[in-house]
C-alpha cells in the first residue's frame, strides 16, 4: 500500500551549507538536527526509506527551528528560497521517493512573504507552505500576516502548522527558562492548540474561506480537550472582566467547534495509538494524514516511521480508513 509521509524533515545540502555560513556553530535544536545523519545525508535517508519498501514516500519539509529564530528577515527569505529550490531539485531527481515538498514561509519578512510563497507554489510547485505557531513571539492572527493566509486560501494550497517554542518560554514566571525540556514535551502541543484557537476566534477562516491548515502531532491538545473546547468555550467571556468576549461567538459564521474540526491533523504522535484514534474521532477520517516526524527519533529515522506504521496497523479502524490516512487523503488534498 502506498504510504505518503507528509510531515518529515530534511536539510538539503545547499540549504545546510547556507545555514552554516549564516549562523556558524549549531546550538540547541539546530545542533540536534545537525546530529541526525538522515537530516543531511541523502544516502542514509534512502537507506532508511528502503526499510519500508518502494511504496513508502516522503513529502519533504525543512526542519525547525523557524528561520526567524536564526537570522534577520532578508536572510530568512534567502534561506527559504534556497531550501525550496533544493527540495524541488530533489523531487525532480527522485520523484518515486519524493512526490512533493513544502516550502517554508519567511513570516518575519512581510515585504517578501507573499512574493516568496507565490514563487515556491506557482513556479517550483510546492504542495503548500510550512509556518510555525508564532513568529518570534508574535501571534499568527496579527494583520501583518493576513496577506499570507489570503494568498494560501486563494491558491488552494494547505498550510502546514509546526509548533515553535524554546526554553525561553518559561514554565513559571519566577524562572528564566523552562526546565527538563517541558517547553518541548508539553509546550509544543500547547503552542499548536493556542495558535489554532487564535485562528478560529480572530475569524481568520471567515476572512479566508477555503483555507486549509494541517496541524502537526495530531492537532496538539484540541482532540483531548473537546469538552473544554466545545461546551467550555460556549461560555466564552463568562470568566473575563474588562474585555467583551461574548460577542465573538455570535460574530462567527458557524459554531466555533466546527472550525476546530475543519483543521487537518497528522499521525506524528511518537506511536501513540490512542492519540490517533482520538484524532480520527475528532477531526474525521477524511482529515487525518500519515506522518512520522522522521528523523527525530533515537534511531535517527527508522523508529518513528516503524512505530507510526505499527500504530496504524494496530489501530481500531477499518481498512478503508487506513487507506485514506496512508495515501488517499494526501492524494486528494495535495493533488498527488
Amino acid at each position: 500500500m502506498r504510504k505518503i509521509d507528509i510531515f518529515n524533515h530534511i536539510w538539503p545540502t545547499p540549504f545546510y551549507d547556507a545555514l552554516r555560513e549564516k549562523i556558524g556553530e549549531m546550538t540547541h535544536i539546530t545542533r540536534r538536527s545537525e546530529a541526525v545523519p538522515m537530516m543531511t545525508n541523502l544516502d542514509r535517508r534512502f537507506e532508511v526509506m528502503d526499510m519500508f519498501g518502494p511504496e513508502y514516500q516522503q513529502v519533504l519539509s525543512l526542519a525547525s527551528p523557524p528561520l526567524e529564530y536564526l537570522v534577520e528577515p532578508d536572510d530568512a527569505a534567502e534561506l527559504s528560497r534556497i531550501g525550496a529550490d533544493s527540495m524541488a531539485d530533489l523531487c525532480r531527481q527522485y520523484p518515486d521517493r519524493f512526490p512533493g515538498f513544502i516550502g517554508t514561509a519567511p513570516m518575519s519578512n512581510p515585504d517578501r512573504l507573499v512574493e516568496e510563497c507565490r514563487y515556491q507554489v506557482e513556479t517550483l510547485g510546492a504542495l503548500g507552505m510550512q509556518i510555525f505557531t508564532n513568529v518570534s513571539g508574535k501571534p499568527l492572527d496579527l494583520p501583518e500576516f493576513l496577506p499570507f493566509f489570503e494568498y494560501m486560501a486563494a491558491a488552494g494550497k494547505p498550510v502546514w502548522l509546526h509548533p515553535a517554542r524554546s526554553a525561553k518560554f518559561t514554565d513559571y514566571l519566577t524562572e528564566d527558562e523552562s526546565q527538563y525540556e517541558i517547553w518541548w514535551t508539553f509546550g509544543w502541543p500547547y503552542e499548536t492548540s493556542a495558535a489554532m484557537a487564535r485562528m478560529v476566534f480572530s475569524k481568520l477562516f471567515d476572512r479566508c474561506e477555503g483555507l486549509k491548515v494541517i496541524t502537526h502531532h495530531a492537532g496538539g491538545m484540541i482532540p483531548y480537550f473537546e469538552g473544554r473546547v466545545g461546551p467550555g468555550w460556549d461560555q466564552l467571556g463568562a470568566r473575563t472582566t474588562g474585555k467583551n468576549y461574548r460577542e465573538i461567538l455570535s460574530d462567527l459564521k458557524r459554531p466555533h467547534l466546527e472550525y476546530f474540526k475543519d483543521f487537518y491533523a497528522d499521525t506524528a504522535t511518537f506511536g501513540s495509538r490512542r492519540a490517533i484514534e482520538h484524532a480520527i474521532e475528532f477531526f474525521g477520517e477524511e482529515h487525518v494524514l500519515f506522518a512520522s516526524d522522521a528523523p527525530f527519533d533515537p534511531e535517527g529515522g527508522p523508529m518513528y516511521i516503524r512505530e507510526t506504521i505499527k500504530m496504524l496497523e494496530d489501530a481500531d479502524i477499518s481498512d478503508e480508513t487506513r487507506h485514506k490516512i496512508y495515501h488517499g487523503n494526501a492524494e486528494r488534498l495535495l493533488g498527488l
